[in-house]
Formats: C-alpha cells, structure tokens, sequence
C-alpha cells in the first residue's frame, strides 16, 4: 500500500489561490472536444549522449505517437469518462548505417477518468484509473512486457503548476523482467509549470527504484511556443537514470535530445482560469 501515500499527499496540498473552471463550464468544453483526440504529447527529437562518448552509434531520435478514443460521448455516472488510449515510443538510431530501430514501445490501455470538484462546484482536480499492457513486441531473450493498473491523480498547486502523482500495480511481468520494479518502482511525480501561457513551460518528471540505491529517473523538459499555433512546441528534453525503454530498463542513460512536439491538452481545464 505504500505507493498510495502520495496520492493521499497530493489531495491535501493547498489550491486557495487558484480559480477554476466551474462544473457547467467543464461540461459545455468537453462536450466540444472531439471523441478522438492527443492523449500525452506527441513529440520528434534528436540528440546524444552524456554519459559516453558521441558517435554515430549512441547519438539517437526519439518519437512519441499517442492518441485516445472516447467510448461514450455521454458521460458515465459521477461526471466520469471512458476510452480507450494508445502510446507508442521508438528509439530509432537514424545516425547508423540503414537507420535501424533500437526498440518500439506499444502502450494500449483502457481508463476511467473522473473530474473532481471543490466545495463552491468548481474543477479542481482529475483522476484516472487505468488498464494497461506495454510491451516492445520482440520475442526471446530480447523480449520485455508488463501489465498494470494505474491510479494517476493530478491537481492545480497554483496558479502556474499542476502536479500529478501516478502509481502502478504490476502483474505478469517477471517472466522476462523479473527485476523490472527496482528501476521503475510504483509510479512518479510530475510536474508542469506554466511561465507563459501557451508560450513557455517546464515539466519534470522523477521516478524511484525499489531497490536502496539511486537506481531511477529523472526528466526534465522546456518547452517553448515561436509558432502562431496552440499546441506545436520546440523541445529541449534531458533524460537521466533508468527505465526509458523496456530493452535497457536496467542500463543507465542521460540523454539531452532537441526537437518538435505537439502538446497535449488533457489537463489544461485544471489550469487557473
């Protein structure tokens, strides 16, 4: 049970001084959003390493495609919704002799999201409870996959950060990772902060090993809006520790890779309005 303490921690921390969107408010935007939409954020980057030398062979890219398709238009009971999602992240060593992939992730699930509310019926959190298989579809020695239960819970601080808490329940996953949760543990912490809206952020995401060592994950990101666009952001990302693919979950990295994304809108309605 104790990858459910900082969900607990995260429902107490202090919102006064940010406003929301008010329940009828939520209701009429999301009934606008169409049934298939972005889920996290769809990105294209590039860089290399510094923990080793840089050449063709540890210099890299790496996309993200994401997307999800609501089940039901009609909200099921407790202003909640269901869907079903999709990830899939690639590690493609462009810079090699043919270009070949390191590894593809393929992340499907299904999830029950809830909306939350304050005392005066105004937005003030969202909560997700989630299905979810992932795996990079090899086979052998070369195999890895879990499957998971999810509980994410994310929540204005203020009225620039958002901050969210997600832990997993692992199971059948030790036939070919046996030792997968003493890098990647029971969830992490993420957070987003907004310097300029829709123009200039900072997100980092930190992940905790089982094991009594630093073994984990840290991942810092800018990102940063020149375009006329809502969503189309340069990236600048910093990837620091284990578990960023399933193929080398044991192997440390620190990566700083440079390039496109397109940003999701999923918890934009907990932003201060």
């Amino acid at each position: 049970m104790k990858f459910l303490y900082p969900i607990l921690f995260f429902c107490f921390l202090n919102n006064a001084y940010a406003q929301h969107l008010s329940k009828e408010a939520l209701t009429d935007s999301v009934k606008k959003i169409p049934s298939f939409t972005i889920h996290k954020d769809n990105y294209f980057i590039t860089g290399v390493p510094t923990h080793t030398g840089i050449s063709k062979q540890t210099a890299d890219a790496k996309y993200q495609v994401s997307f999800k398709q609501l089940l039901l238009r009609k909200k099921v009971p407790n202003d909640a919704y269901v869907y079903l999602k999709y990830t899939q992240k690639a590690f493609w060593n462009i810079y090699e002799f043919s270009s070949p992939f390191e590894e593809i992730n393929f992340n499907p699930g299904i999830a029950y999201s809830q909306y939350l509310y304050d005392k005066n019926n105004n937005v003030n959190a969202l909560a997700t409870l989630s299905l979810e298989h992932e795996s990079n579809g090899r086979d052998s020695i070369f195999s890895r996959s879990w499957n998971f239960v999810a509980l994410e819970y994310n929540r204005t601080i203020s009225k620039k950060l958002v901050a969210g808490v997600k832990a997993w329940l692992p199971f059948y996953y030790k036939e070919n990772n046996p030792d997968l949760m003493d890098y990647s543990g029971y969830g992490q912490l993420n957070f987003d902060y907004e310097f300029i809206p829709n123009k200039l952020y900072a997100q980092l995401m930190l992940q905790k090993g089982l094991a009594w060592n630093w073994k984990g994950a840290a991942r810092p990101r800018i990102l940063y809006n020149p375009f006329n666009s809502v969503n189309q952001f340069i990236m600048i990302e910093w990837f620091t520790g284990y578990d960023e693919n399933l193929i080398d979950y044991d192997q440390y990295r620190s990566m700083i890779r440079i390039g496109f994304l397109l940003k999701s809108n999923e918890l934009d309605f907990l932003r201060a309005k």
